[in-house]
């Protein structure tokens, strides 16, 4: 199948709490600009032409979602997630097709852009296996001890942020994650869960502003952010 017409589902794990913020409200409903993460988040991967499907994982006792403005968008559906976020990953995973490619994208990353979703999608001709956004390193890194002193400076060559998306077939992407729940892998995100089963995805650089809020600061700078950026550029 010609890359340009692969059937996309977008999956949003959203079922956790976001306990580093230190507000009242999970981190995908703190607004920035009066409009909550999450909503940020779903409308991107909503209005993409080539995402066919959004399927977002909620915590069992969440009250916020359906207050959404997206929550009724016909693209849209939801699950209930898990205490992880592999285990919130398989249950979307679940309910697709085995026809269909997964771009996973962290709910917390409200800056990324339609054209890093098109550059992602587009690399799978290159990298069949799948491939995830990423940024190249650009600070000095330093590897420190248990007593918070610097033990070596590393190597900043060939090292890499892990972004989100990330992008996998369906059928892989599902039984390398159960395959990993069961036998307790530590999975950190979906690439360590194909790096564990001996695949070796393919890097796509993506913009470095597709931060991941996880600190207050970080809701100041994602405002920055999207007041300054093209919103589909």
């Amino acid at each position: 199948m010609n890359d340009s017409r692969k059937k996309i589902v977008a999956i949003v794990p959203a079922a956790g709490i976001g306990s580093r913020m230190g507000a009242e409200l999970p981190k995908q409903y703190l607004k920035i600009a009066d409009k909550p993460i999450l909503s940020l988040t779903l409308h991107l991967l909503l209005t993409h032409p080539r995402v066919e499907r959004v399927i977002v994982a909620l915590h069992p006792q969440d009250s916020y979602f359906s207050s959404l403005a997206e929550a009724s968008h016909p693209k849209l559906e939801s699950v209930i997630g898990g205490d992880e976020r592999a285990d919130s990953v398989l249950a979307c995973l679940n309910r697709v097709d085995d026809d269909y490619w997964a771009m996973v994208h962290d709910a917390a990353r409200p800056c990324l852009t339609h054209n890093d979703i098109d550059k992602l999608i587009d690399s799978l001709a290159l990298f069949p296996q799948g491939a995830i956004l990423a940024s190249p390193v650009r600070d000095t890194m330093k590897r420190g001890d248990k007593q918070g002193r610097i033990e070596q400076t590393v190597c900043r060559e060939q090292l890499w942020h892990a972004l989100t998306p990330q992008l996998f077939p369906v059928t892989s992407l599902r039984d390398n994650l159960a395959k990993a729940l069961m036998l307790k892998v530590n999975i950190t995100d979906e690439a360590s869960a194909m790096e564990w089963a001996g695949v070796a995805p393919g890097l796509v650089t993506g913009r470095a502003d597709n931060i991941k809020i996880t600190h207050p600061d970080d809701l100041r700078l994602a405002e920055l952010f999207l007041s300054h950026g093209e919103p589909n550029s």
